[in-house]
């Protein structure tokens, strides 16, 4: 494994580590689900609570490991590896603060989780943005419709787009932090948008070149 790897891995021993040390000073069933307004709507029993997310994260880990192994691109990941390796340490480095969070909470701390959400979020969608311009085509990776595996310059165009588009709403979702009340709206709905729009916008590149 690479450098980048083993940080990742080892953020996930730490969420191991954490939660068999807080396991004493849980309660029994953990506040584990917040809806839109950063209100408490799910609990779990902290047996299940507390490694959830470690456990989610191992096998999340041997899937983005396996990935450039499987995929009949393969040697066309190799041409963004670096960009996908930082993915990979981001991406676990946000599930675990995620997981940080949820411990606080549990221990008495008071907060507006989708708040607290906003910047991880507009970081990890940002950075989204940088992965998909950086992206060459292949099945794993990346805005994969039917016309951006089929053609090359479909695949660059929506992805030269796509990048700007996730980078702005990266910066959008930031705003959640001002506006707490609404924070899972600015996170939520760009993106969600975006990828309807380049879902049609690869579409009608492809038809155009045919």
């Amino acid at each position: 494994m690479k450098k980048r790897h083993w940080i990742a891995f080892s953020i996930i021993l730490a969420s191991f580590a954490i939660g068999l040390y807080f396991y004493p000073w849980m309660p029994e069933k953990m506040a584990l689900h917040w809806n839109a307004a950063g209100e408490v709507n799910g609990y779990m029993p902290k047996a299940v609570a507390l490694f959830l997310m470690p456990v989610l994260s191992v096998i999340l880990f041997i899937m983005f490991l396996a990935i450039p192994r499987l995929d009949p691109m393969k040697h066309n990941i190799g041409k963004f590896r670096g960009y996908y390796d930082n993915f990979i340490l981001i991406l676990f480095t946000f599930l675990f603060y995620i997981y940080l969070l949820t411990i606080l909470w549990n221990v008495g701390a008071r907060f507006n989780m989708s708040q607290m959400l906003a910047p991880a979020f507009g970081f990890l969608i940002y950075y989204c943005g940088i992965l998909m311009q950086n992206a060459k085509r292949n099945w794993f990776i990346g805005i994969r419709t039917p016309w951006t595996l089929s053609n090359e310059t479909v695949w660059e165009k929506t992805h030269l787009l796509g990048g700007k588009l996730f980078k702005a709403a990266g910066v959008i979702a930031f705003l959640g932090l001002f506006v707490p009340r609404y924070a899972i709206f600015f996170f939520l709905a760009p993106v969600l948008g975006f990828s309807v729009f380049l879902f049609v916008y690869s579409y009608v590149k492809y038809r155009a070149m045919v």
